[in-house]
């Protein structure tokens, strides 16, 4: 026992909610109470006239939104993904499906045929590497290349994909549109607040939100009360108070992350030895684990069968701007290696493409471009093997020609 006599008063009147200012303001003066042992916050206004003890517990203002169980949805599918991620990704699958056929066209019979099959190879292609089943062989390195970077985008988007739709089916989703402090702000919604918190002067003063907006309410009843018809969009209060509405109240949870740092300590008169004597208790109770004991003890218990966390309800879509670097990746691969490719078939090209016949008569330059690009084009439709066998018989029988006319007699 500590060694000082003492006696407790309450404050209030037992029905509504006392001024915590006016309370410490009491105790700054030295009228009526000579400290204050209770859930007072610690914050910047307060400690200007008072000496508080190390925090007991911590805490800090966060937001309280209704929820509720998702409607059953046929479309529930398309949900994880947001419309632009659903088009970026769909216009990848076949951008990559046309990479891999036009690497594989002159060198792979299985993506060659008639252009029909072909449009279904590349389509069937793509779409199989969704679940990695694609039975076509790739057989050039750039080829190869390509379909690696995209199997492990693949990979990337099938597992967060399964993760936020089984997140989505089975967490329950708040039906506000208040997501945290910031969307509160910018909203129009009135707001609640506990009658005597510091909530109502730090909603004003720091956030800047009008004072036509804000509710006083005086008991967990009235949250809930207030939130399920609709009085007010979202409540305002510090977290171990929340926490303990949230056990009761199964409808209801937290948006967002606190968005301040505090803590509630005991409160004395400035200069006080008293606040460092119980400071220092505090300290021992916190090493030996005795004040988590306590607060487990009080605080956690909860009578709803999946409580609400900070981010229940709060599975959010994915979007193009969360993988924009791995599409990038892969868009960079397939232009290298669309580059390389038609690189390395303009060299082939000029190289195994025989000159022109010297008595042949020479076209109009517009025929001659236009029969060049004609050439050119049945030049990459050709497989490679092919390509090479008539370039080698043209090289083998021109010079059989010049051999037969070096022989003639003069």
């Amino acid at each position: 026992s500590y060694p000082v006599p003492h006696e407790f008063i309450f404050f209030g009147d037992g029905l509504q909610n006392p001024n915590y200012n006016e309370l410490v303001n009491k105790v700054a003066t030295g009228v009526d109470f000579d400290a204050v042992v209770g859930d007072v916050a610690i914050v910047t206004k307060r400690t200007r006239i008072v000496d508080f003890t190390q925090p007991y517990i911590e805490s800090g203002l966060v937001v309280v939104a209704p929820v509720s169980t998702p409607n059953e949805n046929p479309w529930a599918f398309l949900r994880p993904l947001t419309p632009a991620m659903w088009a970026v990704t769909a216009s990848f699958f076949v951008v990559v499906g046309a990479v891999i056929w036009i690497l594989e066209h002159r060198i792979n019979d299985e993506f060659r045929g008639p252009p029909k099959r072909q449009i279904v190879t590349i389509l069937w292609f793509t779409f199989s590497t969704m679940f990695f089943s694609h039975r076509e062989n790739t057989v050039s390195t750039l080829g190869r290349m390509v379909l690696l970077i995209w199997l492990f985008v693949v990979l990337i988007l099938t597992s967060s994909y399964t993760a936020s739709l089984t997140s989505i089916l089975t967490v329950q989703q708040l039906n506000s549109p208040i997501k945290g402090v910031d969307t509160l702000i910018s909203s129009t919604g009135r707001i609640g607040f506990q009658v005597g918190s510091f909530a109502e002067s730090y909603m004003v003063d720091e956030l800047n939100i009008a004072r036509s907006r804000l509710v006083p309410l005086g008991s967990p009843q009235e949250y809930a009360n207030a939130l399920q018809n609709g009085t007010v969009a979202a409540i305002v209060d510090e977290r171990p108070y929340v926490d303990l509405f949230l056990s009761d109240y199964c409808k209801f949870a937290i948006r967002g992350q606190e968005f301040t740092r505090c803590g509630w300590g005991f409160a004395f008169p400035r200069d006080s030895p008293l606040a460092v004597d119980m400071s220092t208790a505090i300290l021992g109770l916190s090493e030996t684990g005795e004040l988590q004991k306590i607060h487990d003890k009080w605080l956690s218990k909860s009578n709803c069968s999946s409580p609400h966390g900070s981010q229940s309800g709060d599975s959010e879509q994915l979007n193009v701007h969360s993988f924009w670097g791995m599409f990038l990746v892969c868009g960079i691969a397939c232009l290298v290696a669309i580059f390389i490719h038609f690189f390395k078939i303009v060299r082939d090209y000029c190289k195994h493409t025989p000159e022109e016949e010297e008595e042949e008569a020479i076209p109009p330059p517009q025929s001659s471009r236009l029969k060049k690009l004609q050439s050119f084009l049945a030049y990459v439709d050709q497989k490679e093997e092919e390509s090479k066998r008539r370039s080698k018989r043209k090289r083998n029988d021109l010079s059989m020609n010049l051999n037969s006319i070096a022989s003639r007699p003069i």
